[in-house]
């Protein structure tokens, strides 16, 4: 990998990682444009790692208030933590159980443009959430559906925003705090498959370069937290379900493309 194509592929991941469009079925089509193929998981996992200090960068408030609340024995700070510990369940039981189908998911691009299509559906069904009285976080079997809908998105082209926040949409919680429940939500995702990975990744950096990889990094942090404000002011708008004629029409040319390589 080169310098140029670690640029592309961090911006590629920063945007689409918090932008409810895929950033695994995007970074899968990067590769193949730039006919780039990574050592394992090296790039990926080192680029995740970049948005989940976006993550924190972005809600270092909220974070903070958690863990003064935890110390403090605050009730409301220990039912927010339970709530994540609970909807990041699915995806820790499904994403070890099943981490073999997941791998070779990567390698079907025809997958991959399906999964687009399938997100753009997830997004564009939010247009019918009504308006009226919304909550500020959801209830236990919400936390549950809500982490259901994250462990499915480890496929390629499901997004793990889009999902989660669609969800928590329809389970009528507010959507500027669907997108923070999703995005804290995010921190144990990431770190957990960055420390199952740490093999893979001390082995593959040598076959990447320590210089392509830590622009790829940089890259991904800046465009992760750019990408972070502009969803949330697009979910303020509620313009939420206009990324969906975007995935429509990529999924289509994604697996045109797949099935005449």
């Amino acid at each position: 990998m080169n310098y140029w194509e670690g640029m592309v592929l961090g911006v590629v991941q920063g945007l689409t990682e918090f932008l409810p469009i895929s950033s695994s079925g995007h970074l899968v089509v990067a590769e193949s444009l730039l006919d780039l193929k990574t050592p394992g998981v090296v790039v990926e996992v080192t680029l995740h790692v970049a948005t989940l200090l976006a993550v924190v960068w972005v809600y270092q408030g909220r974070i903070v208030e958690l863990v003064v609340g935890a110390f403090r024995r605050d009730r409301s700070a220990w039912r927010a933590v339970a709530l994540l510990v609970l909807a990041t369940a699915p995806a820790a039981f499904v994403g070890v159980l099943l981490a073999d189908l997941f791998e070779r998911a990567f390698e079907s691009l025809a997958a991959v443009g399906v999964s687009f299509v399938i997100t753009g559906t997830i997004l564009w069904s939010t247009k019918w959430v009504s308006n009226g009285v919304r909550t500020p976080h959801p209830g236990v079997s919400g936390a549950l559906a809500i982490g259901i809908a994250q462990a499915l998105a480890i496929f390629p082209g499901i997004s793990r925003s889009g999902s989660t926040v669609a969800v928590a949409m329809w389970l009528r919680v507010e959507p500027v705090r669907a997108a923070e429940f999703s995005f804290m939500l995010a921190i144990p995702a990431i770190a957990g498959a960055a420390v199952l990975q740490l093999p893979d990744l001390a082995a593959g950096v040598g076959g990447v370069g320590s210089g392509p990889l830590a622009l790829a990094f940089v890259a991904s942090l800046v465009s992760g937290i750019a990408a972070i404000k502009l969803l949330i002011a697009l979910l303020r708008a509620q313009t939420f379900h206009f990324f969906a004629p975007y995935l429509w029409v990529l999924g289509v040319l994604t697996t045109a493309w797949a099935l005449t390589r």
